[in-house]
């Protein structure tokens, strides 16, 4: 299958060498001319991606029509506050008949709506347009370790197709057809991160982190209900499995950013010494005006949006979860 992959972060690079292995002929194109031509020259990713070869077959490209041309699946791996403009700037080379897949996690600043919407928006074809998600650092899929994911969408004959066309004997793809849940949970999960990691800043143990997960993953789950995802999405990969590993690994974007706040960090200082996107901190702020429409209570997304947007101490905003008044689990 031709493939084109649309961003070359750590995520996109990492996905055009599983797939060229797997057999694809792979593009690979970044918004960036200087800094794709030197990723083409020296088939290194530095600045994302350290200490891997991309192959001389993956087509390394700022050009968005010699990278789209007759491409039969397209990956958007640009962060989520990006996805919408890239749709726009690349629409009139991407083939109408090419799958288009959303690696993104996170909800738009501007509009509040998931990844896959966005390319709807720009792109139209409702029907070709699918979420990937689960626990997938770069480094490790890069580096050919086990790595599980799903592919979700509507049509169980194209995800089936997408199955096969994605996986590979370290990279399995189960499917779901809970679009929205798959993308509710990519988004929440980084904003729970950013909490743990905040705790791991402030010195907190393996309880606290432990508690931030489980009682995150209630407010994620209450979410999605209130939205409208399916219940048991939340208990799937691309729900817990996804938050365990962006909570606890050295590799999570999210859980690092977190941490830099709980030691002390402004959001600007954080933000200025972070090369990498951690999609929570824009997200944190829609998931808490979102649930407020729908009436949800998230203490701990509310927590982590005043801690980053209001100036609250991490220890005051731990302090008040701690202290609020006792209720039943369930």
């Amino acid at each position: 299958m031709k493939v084109a992959i649309l961003g070359n972060g750590g995520f996109g690079t990492a996905m055009a060498l599983t797939l060229a292995r797997a057999g694809h002929a792979v593009a690979l194109w970044g918004h960036d001319p200087a800094y794709t031509a030197s990723i083409a020259a020296t088939r290194r990713n530095p600045r994302y991606l350290d200490g891997v070869a991309l192959p001389d077959a993956i087509l390394v490209t700022a050009d968005e029509r010699a990278a789209l041309r007759d491409a039969e699946l397209v990956l958007v791996a640009v962060p989520t506050q990006h996805v919408r403009a890239v749709a726009a700037r690349l629409a009139p080379a991407v083939p109408r008949s090419a799958r288009l897949v959303s690696l993104a996690k996170g909800l738009e600043q501007a509009t509040g709506k998931r990844p896959t919407q966005a390319l709807m928006d720009e792109l139209g074809g409702p029907e070709r347009i699918f979420a990937l998600s689960g626990p997938s650092h770069a480094e490790e899929i890069a580096h050919q370790l086990p790595t599980t994911v799903v592919v979700a969408g509507h049509d169980d004959g194209e995800l089936q197709t997408l199955q096969s066309a994605l996986q590979t004997k370290a990279f399995r793809v189960y499917r779901n057809h809970d679009v929205l849940g798959i993308e509710l949970c990519g988004a929440l999960k980084n904003v729970m991160a950013l909490a743990a990691g905040i705790a791991d800043g402030l010195g907190y143990g393996d309880n606290a982190k432990a508690a931030i997960l489980t009682r995150g993953l209630v407010e994620m789950q209450r979410f999605g209900l209130a939205a409208g995802a399916e219940p048991r999405t939340f208990f799937g990969l691309a729900g817990v499995g996804d938050l365990a590993v962006t909570a606890f690994s050295r590799h999570g974007r999210n859980r690092a950013f977190g941490e830099r706040i709980g030691r002390g960090e402004s959001l600007a200082q954080a933000l200025a010494a972070s090369p990498k996107v951690a999609e929570g901190v824009w997200t944190s702020r829609v998931v808490v005006e979102q649930a407020r429409m729908l009436d949800v209570d998230m203490p701990i997304a509310a927590a982590v949006a005043r801690v980053l947007y209001d100036g609250l101490p991490p220890r005051d905003a731990v302090r008040a979860l701690m202290e609020r008044d006792p209720k039943a689990e369930a």
